[in-house]
């Protein structure tokens, strides 16, 4: 196992909106899922995180707890949503919606940052995490993951559920590890 990819615990006022670059501060029940993913993930030589803060702060708190050198990599960062940022899902033109869902990986119709975009930039990043000290701990986005998943499931990988707090293992090729 090469890398564990940590999606941020649940941030404040999340509930359907599209926050992709969105800064939200974690939720008041951060500190007890951090302790509990202090406590059940396997062992990391080393961190990695995205700037936002709801990763970032995550992201201290477990480096401090296992004693390990923190980075911040700016390509582990969330999809740029454009100018649907900070709005409801459900307030979005559905022709807009639809539009991308027909060609999710090219299409820009909120003006932001295209998926493909997105999984270029972070499957560099983690091919770069793979190569130094591991097992690394990447704190990052349900989009960052969700790329690192598409790369081996295809597009199964982009409508993936993750969770809050939601760890998967990776070896050193992108695979996801049982």
């Amino acid at each position: 196992m090469a890398l564990i990819l940590l999606r941020h615990t649940r941030p404040e006022g999340a509930e359907g909106l599209c926050y992709g670059r969105t800064d939200l501060q974690l939720a008041e029940c951060f500190q007890p899922q951090a302790a509990r993913l202090a406590g059940e993930l396997p062992p990391f030589a080393r961190v990695l995180s995205s700037p936002l803060s709801r990763c970032l702060q995550l992201a201290r708190a477990l480096s401090a707890a296992r004693g390990v050198a923190l980075d911040i990599d700016e390509r582990l960062i969330e999809m740029d949503f454009g100018r649907w940022e900070g709005h409801r899902w459900d307030a979005i033109a559905r022709a807009e919606l639809d539009a991308w869902a027909a060609d999710l990986e090219t299409a820009n119709p909120h003006g932001g940052e295209r998926v493909a975009d997105l999984a270029a930039r972070s499957r560099a990043a983690l091919i770069e995490a793979a190569r130094g000290e591991v097992p690394a701990l990447v704190v990052t986005h349900a989009g960052v993951i969700k790329a690192a998943l598409a790369q081996s499931r295809g597009m199964a990988g982009w409508k993936a559920e993750l969770h809050f707090g939601q760890w998967l293992r990776f070896d050193a090729a992108l695979v996801p590890v049982a």
